[in-house]
């Protein structure tokens, strides 16, 4: 068997310095770290994402999930009132390998209390900007959603339907998935996907911002000109994802709402409910404050910093196992 690295040395010495990087621009801002239990009795309900389940000798009739994310565990700090916290971590989702996806990845999740998702957006630039190598980020740019689909595909995503979705995609030849179904998301994904985040700049930090508010996840949600729309945005460099982040819901009512919802999305689609976590909607009924949150993906970061093609060569052990 192989059983060297497949990251090269000067690789791993660029992810030294991308966590110290971090850390330095953190510390430098007063945002204390922190580390979250990786073992939980809850999952992520969201019908995209997959907990990996695993049994432990102290309670094995019980199960527990590697978290799929930081984020509730954080939560309930900042709800104990730790203030702005990050954290550096692994991270396990039970997905397929890919040039830009493993099971197993390493991430920076942070959250910024009575600020705005706009203002954490200059933030992410800013770190990104300070542990990257000077002139490699030629431009900033943010555009919302709506207005992404409009300029690329002709196509109003928030007053379009799966038919249009099916036309645009035969029109410019995209192979369709079977079992795409009639929720309008995925198809949406698809052509965001295929149509425009290939043709997004490679020099260029693009904010993607407003999702529809079917796609807001933990996210609030805002009335605008009569349409709901999600205070969400990802990040990506070149077309590579980076982040995704949230002006956070707060209100306990509403999430407990949104994990029923996704449940019954999993339900639909013939994947197992997954078990809420209970201690987040706790901690949401005492008062989670005000605040926007993002993560992103260190591994693809590193990609991007080192001009990798393939996620395999930033990652210490490849090992497929």
């Amino acid at each position: 068997m192989h059983w060297q690295p497949s990251a090269n040395k000067s690789v791993l010495q660029a992810r030294a310095r991308l966590y110290a990087g971090c850390r330095k621009f953190f510390d430098a801002r007063g945002v204390l770290e922190v580390v979250t239990p990786a073992l939980s009795a809850s999952a992520t309900t969201e019908p995209n994402i997959s907990s990996i389940l695993v049994h432990t000798a102290l309670k094995p009739d019980q199960h527990r999930y590697l978290h799929t994310s930081p984020e509730l565990a954080m939560k309930r700090l900042l709800a104990a009132g730790s203030g702005a916290i990050y954290q550096l971590c692994t991270v396990f989702r039970d997905c397929d390998f890919g040039t830009q996806h493993r099971p197993e990845f390493s991430m920076l999740e942070w959250y910024r209390p009575d600020w705005t998702y706009q203002q954490l957006m200059d933030e992410v630039s800013d770190l990104i900007v300070s542990v990257a190598s000077p002139n490699k980020i030629k431009q900033i740019k943010r555009i919302n959603y709506r207005q992404l689909f409009q300029s690329y595909l002709d196509l109003d995503p928030f007053l379009t339907n799966v038919e249009e979705c099916r036309n645009c995609c035969l029109y410019h030849e995209i192979s369709v998935p079977e079992n795409m179904g009639e929720n309008l998301d995925p198809w949406l994904d698809l052509l965001l996907s295929i149509m425009i985040v290939p043709k997004l700049p490679a020099d260029t930090l693009s904010f993607i911002y407003d999702y529809p508010a079917s796609q807001a996840a933990l996210a609030q949600i805002r009335s605008q000109d009569g349409i709901a729309v999600a205070e969400r945005f990802e990040l990506y460099w070149g077309s590579i994802e980076l982040a995704n982040g949230f002006q956070e819901l707060t209100d306990a009512t509403e999430q407990a709402k949104r994990f029923e919802y996704e449940n019954h999305q999993r339900r639909i689609s013939g994947k197992p409910e997954m078990p809420v976590d209970k201690l987040f909607l706790s901690a949401l009924k005492v008062g989670l404050p005000m605040c926007s949150g993002v993560a992103l993906g260190l591994d693809r970061l590193l990609m991007a910093l080192t001009d990798t093609t393939d996620i395999a060569e930033v990652i210490t052990f490849d090992d497929k196992c």
